[in-house]
This record gives C-alpha cells, structure tokens and sequence, in this order.
C-alpha cells in the first residue's frame, strides 16, 4: 500500500465518528433526495417553508413577437379597421388605409425574426390573392418551422402549410360559419394536426353592454368587419384550450392607429388564458412590453405593427425591442 494510502486511510478511521454523526443528523433532517421543475422562461429561486429547502419558481416574462402581415402580395401595415375588401377585388389596394408598404419581400423579414431569434412570429395573409401565398410561402422557407401560418387556413390546407414548414397554423374565421363558433370544425382540425400545432385567432372588438354597462368584447372575423355572437370570457378560453397550444387576440378597434393598447384588454386575457396569448393592437412604445409585462403579471405577449421602425414606424426599434427579449431570457 501506497504512503498516501495509508494516510487517507488512518485520518478516516481518526474522524469516522464525526462522519457518521453528520450522516446521521442530515438523514434526520428528511431533505429530499432530488426534485426536478420544468422550467420556462426565467427562473427564481425561492426559500420553500415548508420543508426549509429552496424550490425554483417559474417566472414566467412577456416577449416580444414578431409578425409579418402580407396583403396584394406584399409586406404591408394596414390600419384594421379599413380592411373591408378582399385583395382579390380590390387589387390597386384603393379601399384600404395603409401605414407601411415595404419594397422588400417577406423572405428578408424571416430572415430578420432568424437571425435574432424572434420566436413565434406569425405571418398574416390578409387576403385571398395567390400572391399572397407566394409570399408567405417565401417566408416560412426562410425559417422553417419556426413561423406560424394565418389567414384562411382550413381543415382543406392546414396540414399543407404544416407540411410547407410552418411551425403551427392560426385559424380565424373558418371556425366561425354564419358568425357562431362550431365545435365540430375545431374538434376535427385539432385531431388532424394535433393541438400543440394550432392557434387560434380571438381577434375582437369592444362593445358596451347597454344594460349593465360593461366592457365586453366579441370575436370579428372576415377581416374583423363582422362581428360575431362569441364572447371573449373565462368560459371561452377554457373550452378551446383543449383543443390548442395558443391563441393570437387582435385588438381590431386600436390595430394599426399607434394610440396605445387596450390595457383592460390585456388583463382579462391574462386572467382567461392558461397557454399562450399573443395580444396585438395600438402598441406605440417599448415601454408598452413593461406595460404588459405588468398588467398581465407576465402572462401575455406583445407584437409591434405600424410603430415599428423595420416597417416604416418611428416610434420602436427593432433592436430595443429584440434586446428586450435578450434580457428576459
């Protein structure tokens, strides 16, 4: 035996008492001998105490989201509430307000979201034109299955565009025929796809409820110009949360003006929902993901239109708002 050996060997037996004694009162103690927490976003580590050990806590931050919004054919920011025409009747876009129109083609935006990591961009088509496929098409190439798909999606081309290399498709207002919500469409969708690759659009509008003068809101579909006899509430989000991974809720009365988001908006949806919600509308300032990051205790996520400098706006940038999601991560 080696002289170090031995030495090792004497200093054990010299303070194995002392060892044992420690072992013995640290398996009184009842730690556990190992715990495991899934965790998102950013983590927390909080004293736990109950049993005086140190559990992490999921923290869960609001994250800017990416989109890009295509109509004739091209990258465009339009103010919502004037969409009121089909591109394929309208093709010179004359009935439409827009804000931006961008010479550059969709690709060079997914490329952009690619680059720095804006995950759960969604691409829009805001029209029934084959050019609007082509693009979108170009686009989710550039970043395979990685941006989501919206703008009549159906049971008949959703798995098309799942093929194609969207990450998940959005469904609007297929899934509501004659303006009522059909349960039977959503059920057969979600069981084609599976649920975690479909979102669904909420897009809505405001009205007051002239008997108790409440704000409530209702899902608009076709373009957001018909309103429907859904309610957004509590009871909504969780019947169709079993049938889909998140939703993307357009605030259609503010979409594309830059005057602010609908803060009452923004913290209903963060009570409703359980899974990811995306709010859009009104956003005008890089302090609005603060804003929302506050109102909805981190629970709902922002995307940027017409504010945003890589679409003409001058009001965001597109670095602030991509070092923003650096920080949370």
């Amino acid at each position: 035996m080696c002289l170090s050996k031995k030495i090792s060997k004497s200093f054990y037996h010299l303070f194995e008492p002392h060892v044992v004694k420690i072992r013995w009162r640290f398996k009184s103690l009842n730690f556990p001998e190992s715990t495991h927490t899934t965790v998102e976003r950013n983590e927390v580590g909080l004293p736990n105490h109950k049993n005086n050990t140190t559990s992490r806590i999921i923290k869960k931050m609001t994250r800017y989201i990416g989109c890009i919004d295509i109509h004739g054919g091209q990258v465009k920011q339009i103010v919502g509430g004037t969409l009121k025409k089909d591109d394929q009747e309208d093709k010179s876009s004359q009935s439409v307000s827009t804000n931006f129109v961008s010479t550059k083609p969709s690709s060079y935006y997914a490329e952009l979201y690619k680059k720095n990591n804006v995950l759960g961009t969604h691409v829009i088509k805001l029209g029934s034109l084959e050019a609007n496929n082509t693009a979108a098409l170009e686009a989710i190439k550039s970043w395979p299955d990685h941006l989501q798909v919206g703008g009549g999606i159906n049971d008949s081309n959703a798995k098309y565009w799942i093929e194609q290399g969207a990450s998940k498709v959005i469904i609007t207002s297929w899934l509501f025929p004659n303006g009522k919500l059909s349960m039977d469409r959503l059920k057969k969708l979600s069981g084609e796809i599976g649920k975690d690759k479909l979102v669904i659009d909420l897009s809505c509008r405001k009205r007051i409820n002239e008997e108790t003068n409440a704000v409530e809101w209702f899902v608009a579909m076709n373009k957001w110009q018909t309103l429907t006899n859904v309610q957004l509430n509590k009871e909504l989000f969780e019947l169709l949360e079993n049938y889909c991974s998140e939703f993307l809720v357009h605030a259609a009365d503010v979409e594309g003006l830059c005057n602010g988001i609908d803060q009452e908006l923004v913290v209903k949806l963060a009570g409703w929902s359980t899974v990811t919600v995306v709010y859009a509308g009104g956003a005008k300032s890089i302090e609005d993901l603060k804003l929302v990051d506050k109102l909805s205790q981190g629970k709902v996520d922002l995307t940027y239109g017409s504010a945003l400098d890589i679409f003409g706006g001058s009001l965001v940038t597109f670095e602030d708002c991509c070092k923003w999601n650096s920080k949370q991560h």
